[in-house]
């Protein structure tokens, strides 16, 4: 096997072959075999010099043994070695062509693709917890950043978005992003991917829904057509009784009756208020949603996507657009719901308003921190708005894959950078 995949290729070689490195394991490069037919169903038959071994292996050793089916957790524990399973194989495989599949359907949509920086001197208010980056050894004796201001690991390229929006009317990035949360359970990474997209001259969150829902398809179909074979093998073997296809529920776009793709956070708690599940968070009117609470909507909702609009407006950062409806007072903010996932993406229309901006920016005290934003709307500006995706979410959803250490190649999380 040579990863291209999961079909393996049999050689069957003469007895004269008698190499003691031939094992369970070892890498073996094979010489003359292009003269048959790739389409051909028999065995290969080779002579013993065509074959021979180049990498040596201790079958006794080998963490992974012959016809034997390991789990994601056990596999887990050799990143170095993983990836020659064929369950893992398979996921980088489906992996690859997502990836394919969101970037194409950017340029067919006509988005410009920006490269946001990793490194940063801004926070981008209320996206998570920030790695500070210092250099491992100071030339100067004094105590000054290498940058002459703190510096982060991105953990969004949302606010450089932004600012591309007011040159070009459609822009998205994908990229590796980091959060310095303190967790080890399965939802949390300290580094993963994240594809975000700006999208100007929209005053709507029809409009950043339907592109949310148009990527989704688009890239799904995509891994459906192009893995066929390597989700199968997730979905018979890897996470039995999980099913994906252009036909099932993760396709059906729709929510609570009475509405048109999309639920409000209002009607959400009131779901959640008169459910007869006990939850171990709150759920009142102004709480953040939980994960509990994001599992049981769309469980409530059908097993479908679910559109949640309408955030209270404390919950969501200074970007977000004042709805202007008092007394609730929400914010033009949605989130993607799916299924065995909850929060798959995270939305808002921007504040375009410069007094309204520029008020809430002095309410938190951050006015002079993000007076470059504050030009945004000085210098010419238009209504936009934006979302981002977690990839590694997204990858789970599709396979349903439980943790999310399983869908990327290499994890990084508290407590643990292995390689």
């Amino acid at each position: 096997n040579d990863g291209s995949s999961l079909q393996s290729l049999q050689i069957v070689a003469s007895s004269e072959l008698n190499d003691p490195l031939l094992t369970f394991g070892s890498a073996v490069e094979v010489t003359g075999i292009l003269k048959k037919s790739p389409s051909q169903k028999q065995p290969v038959e080779l002579e013993a010099d065509q074959i021979h071994v180049v990498g040596e292996c201790n079958p006794l050793d080998f963490p992974f043994k012959i016809k034997e089916r390991h789990g994601l957790e056990y596999i887990r524990q050799f990143p170095h070695l993983r990836c020659r399973t064929n369950a893992f194989s398979s996921l980088l495989r489906i992996r690859s062509e997502a990836t394919t599949a969101i970037h194409s359907y950017f340029k067919e949509n006509d988005f410009v693709q920006i490269h946001t920086p990793v490194i940063t001197s801004n926070d981008c208010e209320g996206a998570g917890e920030l790695f500070q980056i210092e250099p491992s050894k100071s030339e100067n004796e004094e105590d000054e950043n290498f940058f002459s201001v703190p510096a982060f690991l991105t953990v969004s390229g949302q606010l450089h978005l932004e600012v591309m929006s007011g040159a070009f009317s459609r822009v998205y990035t994908f990229g590796p992003t980091f959060r310095a949360e303190n967790s080890q359970s399965r939802r949390h990474l300290a580094e993963f991917y994240m594809v975000e997209a700006e999208v100007s001259f929209t005053q709507s969150l029809e409009d950043l829904t339907k592109v949310m829902e148009d990527m989704f398809r688009s890239a799904t179909e995509h891994v459906l057509a192009y893995c066929a074979e390597d989700v199968d093998l997730f979905h018979k073997h890897v996470t039995p009784g999980h099913k994906v296809s252009p036909e099932g529920h993760l396709f059906n776009f729709g929510t609570y009756p009475g509405s048109l793709f999309l639920i409000t956070y209002s009607e959400a708690i009131d779901i959640l208020n008169r459910s007869s599940e006990k939850f171990d968070f709150s759920t009142h009117w102004g709480c953040d949603l939980q994960t509990e609470h994001e599992k049981y909507l769309v469980k409530h909702c059908g097993n479908i996507p679910v559109f949640v609009t309408d955030y209270p407006y404390d919950l969501k950062p200074f970007y977000a657009r004042d709805n202007e409806d008092h007394p609730q007072h929400t914010a033009a903010a949605v989130d993607l719901l799916v299924p065995g996932v909850g929060e798959l993406c995270g939305g808002s229309l921007r504040e375009e308003r410069l007094d309204l901006l520029r008020a809430r920016l002095e309410e938190v005290g951050l006015e002079d921190t993000y007076s470059w934003y504050l030009d945004l709307r000085r210098f010419g500006s238009v209504p936009h708005g934006g979302f981002g995706l977690g990839f590694e979410r997204y990858l789970q959803c599709i396979l349903g894959v439980d943790n999310i250490k399983d869908v990327i190649p290499f994890p990084r999380f508290s407590h643990s950078c292995l390689l």
